[in-house]
């Protein structure tokens, strides 16, 4: 089933200094150890420029990221990197791709319908009542 929906792109990453989400929204993102790096990872087992992550159109309302190893101009990482376990030099993004950039630095990649996708925490208080004489006790 094919969603209406325009899709959002999040990122969890997890490295030494912990968890957080990064909703992707822009064409390149530099990933990596250097304080310049668009998406920084706080572990001493990853590169300066360990990988760069591109937006490219799937169709007319789609797009998906890549992740490619190294920077830009090529230059590869030290390490690699893992998705799903496997070394890869690069990889079109899927729904929950698990992303190993070294010990301790990862990320996992999430595609949500942006109906499914919103900022705001529920509220408690909205919930459904049944009136007991809504529900037949006859049954069973």
């Amino acid at each position: 089933m094919s969603s209406s929906f325009p899709l959002t792109s999040i990122l969890i990453v997890e490295d030494s200094q912990g968890r957080r989400e990064i909703c992707l929204d822009s064409s390149v993102y530099s990933i990596g150890r250097d304080p310049k790096c668009d998406i920084r990872l706080a572990s001493q087992f990853v590169s300066r420029h360990h990988a760069t992550l591109v937006q490219l159109p799937k169709d007319e309302k789609k797009v998906l990221y890549r992740i490619v190893d190294g920077n830009l101009k090529g230059k590869p990482s030290a390490n690699g990197l893992l998705i799903n376990g496997r070394k890869v030099q690069s990889h079109d993004l899927v729904n929950e791709d698990e992303i190993v950039f070294g010990p301790q630095a990862r990320a996992i990649f999430y595609q949500l319908a942006r109906d499914t996708f919103s900022g705001v925490a529920p509220d408690e208080f909205d919930i459904t009542l049944i009136s007991p004489n809504m529900v037949d006790e006859d049954e069973g």
